[in-house]
This record gives structure tokens, C-alpha cells and sequence, in this order.
């Protein structure tokens, strides 16, 4: 997934009661993430509602890395699995050089989440920037 092919989407939907849906219907799809991986390890610090991210290494060349991520609040959960969309399968340079609080203003989102859910958003931003840059030391 990519941001074009998602602002397309979000584009078509038209209003924000079918962008919500969209949203939550993303995070329907996700894998289920492993009980175990529901620890505080993989919590998300800075969102109101539970978060958690967890991450697969694949060797490559190049090595990427594939996400996994949960949460309890349907809304938070599609933007896990829009983040994750245009996160996983990427190297970890790519993941660092992606500008995602570029993606989530094209989105709109910016305008149209709380602030709370805005912060947790950047939260899961920089956990997952944080993983990539693990895997380049």
C-alpha cells in the first residue's frame, strides 16, 4: 500500500462518515497479532487506548522488516493497520526516510481525529521509526 493509492481511496469515499468505516474495516483485516505479544514490551507508550507493535526481521538483502500491531479501539486499530501498510515490507532506511506525518496530513486525518488519537498516532510513528533504526546498528 501506498500513500497515493490510499489519499485515491480516501478521495473516492467522499465523507468522513465512510473514511471512519474505511478506517475501521482496515483494522478488521489486520493479522491477529500473537496473546503473547499483548505485554507491556510491545505497549505503545503516549496513546490513550492499548496499543501494541511487534516487528519480524526478514533477511534479505535487503533486510525488511514486517509489523504487527493491535489495539482495543476500532478507529486506533485502522490507523495500525494503515501505518503498517505503508510500513511493512520496506528496509529499514526506507521506514526512516518515509515522511508519515506528511501521509497522515494528506490523509486529512489531521483535521479529523482527536487529539489524543493524533498524539498516539505520532506515537506509533516514532515506536516503529525506533525499530527500524534498532535494525540498523
Amino acid at each position: 500500500m501506498d500513500i497515493d493509492e490510499l489519499a485515491d481511496t480516501f478521495e473516492l469515499l467522499g465523507d468522513w462518515e465512510e473514511r471512519y468505516r474505511y478506517l475501521i474495516e482496515l483494522g478488521r483485516k489486520l493479522e491477529p497479532m500473537p496473546e503473547s505479544e499483548h505485554d507491556e514490551a510491545h505497549k505503545v507508550r503516549g496513546c490513550m487506548s492499548q496499543v501494541w507493535l511487534a516487528h519480524t526481521r526478514q533477511d534479505g538483502p535487503p533486510v525488511r522488516l514486517e509489523f504487527r500491531g493491535d489495539s482495543d479501539a476500532h478507529i486506533v486499530k485502522g490507523l495500525i493497520a494503515l501505518l503498517l501498510g505503508l510500513t511493512s515490507g520496506r528496509t529499514p532506511k526506507e521506514i526512516l526516510d518515509l515522511d508519515l506525518a506528511a501521509a497522515f496530513t494528506r490523509l486529512g486525518l489531521e483535521q479529523h481525529i482527536s487529539m489524543n488519537r493524533r498524539n498516539g498516532f505520532y506515537s506509533m510513528v516514532e515506536r516503529i521509526k525506533g525499530m527500524a533504526k534498532a535494525e540498523l546498528a
